[in-house]
């Protein structure tokens, strides 16, 4: 996902929070595990955890995975994603 994108879907889930709560809140939690391997990672090498440092590499992919599944849900119809239009 490029910046353009995550500002988008922030901006997005702010206007909308009233009307869909649920989603601002998944994808809140998407952006915090993803902050969270963003700095976890290099405190994990440096203190000599292997597997740590390999679940917070996983967790930078967190959000382009989670764009990925909800739109395939989407297009499945599975479940409905107001946002997917904010990304294009």
């Amino acid at each position: 996902m490029t910046l353009d994108q995550f500002q988008a879907l922030k901006l997005w889930h702010q206007q909308h929070a009233q009307f869909a709560p649920l989603e601002k809140e998944a994808w809140e939690a998407v952006v915090t595990l993803w902050l969270i391997g963003c700095v976890g990672g290099p405190v994990a090498l440096l203190i000599g955890r292997g597997f740590i440092a390999a679940l917070t590499f996983a967790l930078l992919f967190l959000p382009r995975a989670y764009v990925w599944l909800r739109r395939r849900l989407h297009r499945a119809g599975i479940v409905r994603c107001d946002w997917m239009a904010a990304l294009r």
